[in-house]
């Protein structure tokens, strides 16, 4: 099956094995459920005139690679604001919540971001062949700084090999939400055999939609002495940056 999900009907999903991250081939990378929970959430009570500004995943425990479902509600609906909840279930637990607002598009006044503009996009190494297998292997990464293994800042151009659910196309934000949780895996500062820097929740926000099929990942990551880390990502895609991510990490030595 080339895209990360078989649909199964009734809010139920099949998780193929482009979602498994690298840790276990049993776990998913939280990109692929996280791009999934996004579609469910642009789906629920949909309206023209509202566009996502935010999203935020609370990632409650592994997401194994197997069925899940996932179903949306309108917490607090608006004319100008919509608060929309969402959950994903697996072996009969909650394994992520999620909670996006979406604005109301309207005319006015422009500031141009500061961040930026992203790097030009190169023919340059993506992942090595060791590591591309699930999750990382269903993407093409086009590193222009750092890498997967590189301590340090990283900036990666990417795009969707496969689709997120079989039959459909990646909406923006989907394409958006599956790797703006790899922030954290391409700009770790310490070697990823000695120590974890697990990412508790994915916090997306974005001031327009994305254009195109290739979004650009710039990321950072600070770590304090306590066992806590941040990792914060500038997303962008052709036209120039579009919005941020951060990830809150827990940071200690692999036993």
């Amino acid at each position: 099956m080339n895209a990360f999900y078989e649909p199964l009907g009734d809010g139920r999903y099949r998780a193929t094995a482009h979602t498994a991250g690298p840790w276990d081939p049993a776990a998913q990378h939280a990109g692929p459920p996280s791009a999934l929970v996004g579609g469910v959430i642009e789906r629920c009570a949909p309206r023209d005139d509202l566009m996502v500004a935010r999203v935020t995943c609370e990632i409650l425990g592994p997401v194994p690679v197997g069925e899940v479902s996932v179903e949306a509600r309108v917490a607090r609906p608006g004319r100008s604001v919509e608060l929309i909840e969402a959950v994903l279930r697996a072996d009969g637990r909650d394994a992520m919540l999620a909670r996006a607002w979406r604005i109301r598009r309207a005319e006015g006044p422009s500031v141009p971001s500061r961040d930026p503009a992203p790097p030009p996009r190169v023919d340059a190494p993506g992942v090595p062949e060791s590591l591309r297998k699930g999750y990382l292997g269903a993407l093409d990464w086009r590193f222009v700084r750092g890498g997967f293994g590189v301590p340090g800042p990283a900036a990666a151009w990417t795009r969707l090999d496969v689709a997120v659910v079989a039959g459909e196309e990646p909406t923006p934000l989907q394409r958006v939400l599956a790797v703006a949780d790899s922030g954290n895996g391409i700009s770790g500062e310490l070697d990823w055999n000695d120590w974890w820097f697990i990412n508790t929740e994915l916090t997306l926000h974005t001031y327009r939609e994305a254009v195109g099929e290739w979004v650009c990942l710039d990321a950072s990551t600070t770590i304090a002495p306590n066992g806590a880390g941040l990792a914060t990502s500038t997303l962008s895609d052709d036209e120039g940056p579009l919005g941020r991510a951060g990830q809150a990490l827990l940071v200690g030595p692999r036993k």
